[in-house]
């Protein structure tokens, strides 16, 4: 199966990779798994903790990894509870049989960075956290570390997905330009900066909070359970009349961007650090954005982007207005036959502000 034009595969042609038996599983892929520009990976009931978080490296599989860092193998068939601070490695239940042309990318889902939940895919052979190699045929897995709350889980739960490309194709600032010239993706032009700048909002309005700061010694969260748990015996509120904020070290934020971000459903884009050196402060876990989102055609009005942030190992003052991270856009191959918000899809963060995961209530 060939796939001639450049740019991320859309919904269809993830189905057509589907058909074409270079995506397998035993249970056949729900429509709900099929995003505009992803696919959603289903958790298997083999899950496996592990003494430390690992590389398979060159000529060497993750089973055989497994065989020397495993410290017991755990059935998620039933609920489970993963605990924080552990390491746990899941196999997936969709194996690859990629064409030679085909690579592909994953990420955690919105939901899982806004758990604090880190979430990285592993390949066999593989020298890096995340990426599939073009051609790639063999199983694929999903190390999971929660770090702020413990989780409970069981097979068939999603929380990353994986986009698939034949060659990615970033869009440049002039191309960002013109789309900007149709669709408004920015508020101001100067924005516009290899790809485009993401501020931090800091400043309270009334006795809305500008984030969330994770409480320690929580209860699991089960992750099945929407719209279920009481904001604040997981989460403090955070205000701020003078617009910054001190990170502590070790300590988990949810804020949000100062500008509303729009993705055309003709591209995608992928939040990523603005410059390394300027903080040591993490601020996203997941940071992919399907075609369609905060689009206003679709029922958005623009959405504001949530930040994941960590800092490091000092206490570090953000300000309102501070550039965090950026987003850059790339193109899709085509169209895709449905868009993030659109009637479709069960879109839960079309129109967000500050928003929680959707475990909580009031938060779908």
């Amino acid at each position: 199966m060939l796939f001639k034009k450049k740019g991320a595969l859309p919904a269809q042609q993830i189905i057509d990779l589907y058909n074409g038996s270079c995506i397998k599983s035993v249970k056949p892929l729900t429509d709900n798994q099929i995003q505009p520009a992803s696919m959603d990976l289903r958790l298997s009931k083999k899950c496996w903790e592990v003494e430390a978080s690992f590389l398979p490296g060159h000529k060497t599989s993750v089973r055989q990894k497994l065989s020397k860092l495993k410290k017991r193998e755990i059935d998620i068939s039933t609920f489970r509870t993963l605990t924080k601070g552990k390491i746990y490695i899941i196999q997936i239940q969709e194996e690859l049989s990629l064409p030679d042309n085909i690579s592909a990318v994953a990420n955690a889902k919105s939901s899982t960075g806004r758990l604090d939940i880190l979430t990285r895919l592993i390949s066999d052979n593989s020298s890096c956290f995340d990426r599939i190699r073009k051609g790639y045929k063999g199983r694929v897995y999903v190390e999971i570390a929660p770090i702020s709350f413990s989780i409970t889980i069981r097979e068939g739960i999603t929380l990353n997905q994986l986009r698939f490309h034949n060659e990615q194709k970033i869009i440049a600032d002039q191309q960002l330009e013109k789309l900007n010239s149709r669709f408004g993706i920015v508020e101001n032009t100067t924005q516009i900066d290899n790809g485009i700048t993401i501020s931090v909002n800091l400043k309270s309005k009334g006795d809305e909070p500008i984030g969330f700061k994770a409480r320690k010694n929580c209860p699991a969260i089960n992750l099945s359970k929407l719209n279920f748990y009481k904001v604040e015996t997981f989460w403090e509120k955070l205000f701020s009349r003078k617009g910054y904020i001190t990170l502590a070290p070790g300590a988990f934020y949810i804020l949000r961007s100062k500008e509303y971000i729009t993705i055309p459903p003709q591209t995608a884009a992928e939040m990523v650090p603005y410059e390394v050196r300027m903080g040591e402060f993490r601020v996203h876990y997941a940071g992919f954005f399907d075609p369609g989102f905060g689009h206003h055609s679709l029922g958005g009005k623009g959405s504001k982007a949530v930040l994941e942030v960590r800092s490091y190992e000092l206490p570090f003052t953000l300000e309102d207005g501070q550039i965090v991270c950026r987003i850059i856009y790339e193109r899709l191959t085509e169209n895709p036959d449905k868009s993030y918000g659109s009637e479709k899809l069960n879109s839960n963060y079309q129109a967000q502000n500050l928003k929680l995961s959707k475990h909580f209530k009031n938060s779908i």
